[in-house]
């Protein structure tokens, strides 16, 4: 089976400089696992790595979806194995890096997503159902069938509450949990990366701050302006909508990206502990321990 080296963990914890570094000394290349870094012009808010801290390591599946465009796990799981396979063929090893477990593990596994066929009505029963009772007691219900899943999906994310609930009521399972055991498609060394609860907290509250001051409310005005887009979900963006309809100050829309954000690393964490078995680091507390982490690495190429 092929090689591969994945990064994972909760926002703001440090993936994106671990994974240039190892990349330079690995002779690698890297693989986007993030769900909105697909989008062209969402360059602030999802934190996307910029060219200068790229260092010249090539990076695959940033910027290659307009926002007017979807994207599905499907897409990543597709797009993401023939990334693989391009950056082995050229002797290189390829670097997973991001925080969507779904994405991640889709890719890691061969198994199904839910069930092929669709289902019009129930989707459209739920559609209803979100429209009169809004999107947070849609999630509600979700919680209520498939608690698992849940917990993997922010409840504004309509489209996504609605497959999994699509899926549990067509299949009995959840959309986590495929009926069979899904085979592992790669050799992969999973480096989780974690570090002391407030700690992360007051680093994902600081990197809104500076998020802030690099142009953060102009993306999410650009969003604002195209509410339709499945690009308008990922969080830092849609929590500015009430201010820019005089609902709410600025300083509220803040907090709140950064209370969503806090809530979203929680659920990261949540879901890598419990889906993926990862050799888990904190760097930021314990930045000499990657040292031994580089050398289980090279042990693990080794092999």
């Amino acid at each position: 089976m092929k090689k591969v080296l994945v990064i994972v963990g909760p926002t703001a914890v440090g993936k994106t400089s671990l994974s240039i570094e190892l990349a330079k000394k690995l002779n690698g290349e890297i693989i986007s696992g993030d769900s909105m870094q697909v989008y062209k012009d969402l360059d602030i808010g999802t934190a996307k790595v910029t060219k200068e801290e790229r260092a010249g390591i090539r990076h695959h599946l940033l910027d290659c979806r307009d926002l007017s465009e979807t994207y599905s796990v499907a897409d990543f799981q597709k797009e993401g194995r023939q990334a693989i396979d391009s950056i082995t063929a050229k002797g290189k090893l390829p670097i997973v890096v991001g925080g969507t477990g779904l994405y991640v593990q889709a890719l890691l596994y061969d198994f199904e997503l839910g069930a092929k066929d669709e289902s019009t009505e129930i989707r459209e029963k739920y559609e209803q159902f979100a429209e009169t009772h809004g999107n947070q007691r849609l999630w509600e219900l979700l919680q209520e069938k498939d608690n698992q899943a849940a917990e993997s999906i922010h409840f504004n994310n309509r489209k996504k509450v609605i497959r999994a609930l699509e899926v549990f009521d067509k299949t009995g399972f959840s959309i986590l949990t495929p009926k069979e055991k899904p085979k592992k498609l790669y050799d992969y060394f999973l480096v989780g990366l974690e570090t002391d609860r407030a700690v992360l907290y007051d680093r994902i509250n600081m990197r809104v701050d500076i998020m802030m001051t690099q142009g953060l409310l102009k993306e999410a005005e650009l969003l604002y302006k195209r509410q339709t887009q499945q690009s308008i979900q990922g969080i830092g963006y849609k929590e500015f909508f009430p201010y820019f309809e005089g609902k709410e100050t600025l300083d509220e829309a803040i907090e709140q990206v950064k209370q969503n954000s806090r809530r979203y690393a929680k659920r990261q964490l949540t879901w890598f502990r419990n889906r993926m078995n990862a050799s888990w680091w904190d760097l930021v507390q314990a930045p000499d321990t990657i040292l031994t982490l580089e050398q289980d690495i090279e042990d693990w190429l080794e092999t």
